[in-house]
């Protein structure tokens, strides 16, 4: 399918910002998906066998895309090409100050063997925003979408079959500037690797997890990054986590503000399903300020329950003092985080100020988590026809 295509194919699907978002620069700054180049590999990795437990992102299929970028000349042909190691220059920007995204999609295995990209111009349009934030160049995101799409195609045998697997898609792009010099990257690497990954949990059950909920640690702010997919707002998380081990907590509730709001869990975004105080049942989880990172499955959850019509749906900020009295009266159901590795996980436990918080996740059911977790898991492998999925 060319890019072109696909842009007949999502006209009437996507929002005008998709369409038309810097259109004149990503287009004529671009390189195209028809000047593809294909370099098949000679030697074939040993695939995983259906039954062998898949470690998220240690294995790696055989190809990988890569596009080069000068300021000089823009983009270069884009090439599929055996998976190898990159050569950098030891001064690569990318390395010393930062000058690096990524995304994170899947590709899932239907019943039918077909296989489809789970509403991947999401992560093109991210994608987009956060070269954009670091003045790392412009592309064309059908254009890549399409490239993205062939290298799936090329390596789509690596798919797993065994239910609730997928291969996971990871686009980069870093500034390659071989200068100890801070400023923009006369030089840029965009390339894309694929990982065939199991399933987040076994089965069809969720496991929950406990948190971690100290204000001394924040993970953005009003005015930074924390809206962008950077590689910078990832790294420094790793000590908090290790603190939230230390404590007994798998993962940490970051807080923002003097008054405590709720951000995101992990990596992850977080939802509270509670009956808020002015008696009406809700879904909520905080807004798109800057601080929290636009998760595709996010969109996903908010989208898919206000279809249903059923409760209220609502993006406002949430502060640990508003959950505490909702525990303490008895009003909240669920409280769960959303994100590409495990789609919805359940919260249990918030440790904060000294306090362990129990939240009553597992015991209504949850009612909730495990609904959104089957309609996601029908759309995505293929069981449910839905324009989300791109086939490929």
């Amino acid at each position: 399918m060319a890019a072109a295509a696909l842009r007949q194919v999502w006209a009437r699907k996507l929002p005008v910002p998709w369409l038309l978002c810097n259109s004149r620069r990503c287009v004529s700054s671009s390189f195209k998906a028809a000047d593809l180049r294909l370099e098949m590999t000679q030697e074939p990795l040993k695939k995983p066998e259906p039954t062998e437990t898949l470690v998220f992102g240690k294995t790696f299929t055989d190809h990988m895309l890569m596009v080069e970028w000068t300021g000089n000349k823009g983009w270069g042909q884009p090439c599929i090409k055996p998976f190898q190691n990159l050569t950098l220059h030891p001064a690569c920007s990318g390395l010393h100050y930062s000058l690096q995204l990524f995304e994170g999609l899947k590709a899932y295995r239907g019943p039918d063997q077909r296989v489809r990209l789970f509403r991947p111009w999401l992560n093109m349009d991210r994608m987009l925003r956060s070269a954009q934030r670091l003045c790392l160049p412009s592309f064309d995101k059908l254009e890549l979408l399409e490239c993205i799409r062939r290298l799936v195609e090329v390596d789509k045998d690596w798919v797993p079959t065994s239910p609730g697997t997928s291969l996971y898609v990871r686009p980069v792009l870093i500034g390659n500037e071989p200068s100890l010099g801070v400023g923009l990257s006369t030089k840029a690497l965009l390339y894309v690797i694929l990982s065939p990954v199991g399933s987040y949990f076994p089965g069809d059950t969720v496991t929950p997890v406990s948190l971690l909920a100290d204000p001394t640690f924040v993970r953005a702010w009003i005015g930074g990054v924390g809206d962008c997919k950077l590689g910078g707002n990832y790294g420094p998380t790793v000590f908090v986590q290790q603190e939230a081990k230390k404590k007994g907590c798998e993962q940490v509730l970051w807080l923002y503000g003097p008054d405590h709001q709720l951000t995101e869990v992990g990596t992850m975004n977080i939802f509270v399903y509670w009956t808020h105080e002015d008696g009406v049942l809700e879904l909520v989880t905080p807004p798109l300020d800057g601080v929290i990172l636009p998760g595709v499955v996010r969109q996903c959850v908010l989208e898919l329950a206000q279809t249903w019509g059923e409760f209220r749906v609502a993006q406002r900020t949430v502060t640990m003092k508003e959950l505490l009295r909702a525990l303490e009266e008895g009003r909240v159901r669920e409280v769960f985080g959303s994100g590409t590795a495990c789609q919805v996980c359940p919260v249990h436990q918030i440790t904060y100020q000294g306090k362990q918080l129990h939240i009553p996740t597992m015991e209504n059911g949850p009612e909730l988590i495990l609904r959104l977790q089957k309609e996601l898991k029908a759309i995505q492998y293929g069981t449910s026809a839905h324009e989300w999925m791109l086939p490929v």
